[in-house]
């Protein structure tokens, strides 16, 4: 029978990955961490996690990246900021939490068919495209990409909405689209230089 590793070796880190994110306005404060474990003792889903809150700051620091960012923690946190104002070293855990996530979209290493972050990368698509979100498309497409059979089994929910008018067939959108696009493109390249800036430079060989 094959035994689950349970330890962290050395050569699992990911150099300057810790950095990185404390780089990061927001993120700072995460070298303060004393490990007391106020985060997990506070949160309502942590029950649910396969790392707690403190677990996740403690891989972040120590530059275990696709510990954390395959982890299911970082989506199933609720943005309820109980850790941020509870922790005695005043670490915005919540921020750092996003911050994961986008690192996580970014390079595709979340959990697969995990619906959480689809629904992120469709919100952030509709919106970057149309400048509105359309409700039942957002619903409607993360179902598709996730579990197609859950969205079958919701065709009379879907009927009565059609029925009512509450489904549209069409996407909210807003005017001078292209004005948004000049927005979102320079908003794109920020955060692409600053993941690009963040990340340690190899020195040259001679």
């Amino acid at each position: 029978m094959d035994l689950p590793r349970t330890i962290k070796y050395e050569a699992d880190r990911v150099a300057g990955f810790g950095k990185e994110v404390m780089s990061v306005p927001g993120c700072e404060n995460l070298q303060s961490c004393i490990q007391c474990g106020t985060c997990s003792g506070v949160c309502p889903l942590s029950i649910y996690m396969d790392y707690s809150p403190r677990q996740v700051m403690a891989l972040t620091r120590s530059d275990f990246k696709n510990e954390v960012l395959r982890s299911h923690t970082i989506w199933l946190c609720a943005s309820c900021y109980a850790c941020t104002v509870e922790c005695p070293r005043q670490i915005r855990i919540t921020d750092i939490m996003y911050e994961l996530k986008q690192r996580a979209i970014h390079d595709g290493i979340y959990p697969k068919k995990f619906p959480i972050p689809v629904l992120a990368k469709e919100f952030y698509k509709m919106a970057h495209k149309q400048g509105r979100v359309t409700d039942n498309w957002l619903a409607t497409w993360m179902f598709l990409k996730t579990n197609w059979r859950a969205a079958l089994g919701m065709w009379r929910l879907g009927l009565g909405l059609i029925k009512r008018g509450r489904f549209s067939f069409t996407y909210d959108s807003i005017r001078q689209k292209d004005q948004l696009a000049r927005m979102m493109q320079t908003v794109d390249n920020l955060s692409i230089d600053a993941l690009t800036d963040a990340k340690p430079k190899r020195k040259a060989s001679h």
